[in-house]
């Protein structure tokens, strides 16, 4: 397993990371025996960052994290949670309620602090609020040792520049803007090295979208960037390949993230992740997909506060 710096966190982080979402029923009901298995197996594979959230399930993804975490020894991993999105789609980004909801955190994951405590989806609030609140409750939470580091994550790639040309975070989660058809966020890299933002990619895959089973339904793509992908899903199919393996090689060789997330509730799919990061590329057939890919080229879709997009 190959490991890089977060940023100026100090932190050496494994390229590939565990996601925990899974954990949470988001993708169905999972066998929690399963989950936890593939968590010990993460660790055992030299994986050392988990990232969970409150709002994966209702709380289920933490709570079940926390068993897991329970045999595995403090020191062999680094464990980054979220605050402010949570069931039902509420959001609340308020002092009071971060302060309870760290605390909420730490006692399902049976911890006493955690290594990254992030600001989630802050794309569905107003930024000046998570400049002026949110991230000083956040940083206060730091300085009594329940957090190490403080990050932001959020889908428009515009929310990342608002909130940093004006305060200072140690890491930001960005997803869906880095993987086969939009590289996007590139055009951030240097700004965020700059700063010494420790970067953090996910959704390689597209949330569905590079995998031969595709996208769930009320995906937000459009119906373009959809038939597009499965043009390419489909051509790699027929070619004995499978694209989710180019998806993931594609998103892992870039080195401006310290890792990437993948999220699974089967230790054999995780293991498979991992055989991908050690083989190399197919650029051929790399270079027909990407041709395939070029009308959608950096094409996304919207989400949160129309005024954060």
């Amino acid at each position: 397993m190959e490991y890089r710096e977060l940023g100026k966190t100090g932190l050496k982080v494994s390229v590939l990371s565990y996601g925990a979402s899974g954990l949470g029923s988001i993708y169905g009901t999972p066998d929690e025996a399963r989950g936890i298995k593939a968590v010990h197996t993460a660790i055992d594979c030299g994986i050392n960052l988990i990232d969970t959230s409150p709002l994966y399930g209702g709380t289920k993804s933490e709570s079940a994290l926390g068993k897991a975490l329970k045999e595995i020894p403090r020191d062999q991993y680094y464990l980054a949670t979220k605050v402010g999105r949570y069931a039902g789609g509420v959001s609340d980004f308020s002092a009071g309620r971060i302060v309870e909801s760290m605390d909420e955190s730490l006692m399902r994951l049976g911890l006493d602090h955690v290594d990254i405590f992030q600001c989630h989806d802050i794309d569905f609030v107003s930024l000046d609020q998570i400049v002026e609140e949110a991230l000083p409750a956040l940083r206060r939470l730091q300085e009594q040792g329940k957090a190490r580091f403080v990050g932001i994550t959020g889908f428009p790639l515009k929310v990342y520049r608002y909130v940093l040309d004006r305060t200072d975070v140690d890491t930001v989660l960005s997803f869906c803007h880095y993987m086969l058809h939009d590289t996007s966020f590139e055009m951030l890299v240097p700004y965020l090295r700059k700063k010494g933002v420790g970067m953090i990619n996910a959704s390689p895959l597209g949330m569905g979208l590079f995998t031969e089973r595709g996208p769930a339904p009320g995906h937000p793509a459009t119906e373009n960037i959809k038939r597009v992908c499965a043009k390419a899903v489909a051509v790699c199919k027929q070619k004995g390949e499978n694209i989710s393996k180019l998806a993931m090689q594609f998103g892992l060789a870039n080195p401006d993230f310290a890792t990437t997330l993948v999220g699974t509730t089967r230790p054999e799919h995780l293991k498979e992740n991992i055989e991908w990061l050690e083989s190399p590329i197919d650029e051929a057939l790399l270079a027909e997909v990407l041709e395939i890919l070029k009308p959608i080229r950096n094409t996304t879709w919207t989400r949160g506060l129309p005024e954060n997009n």
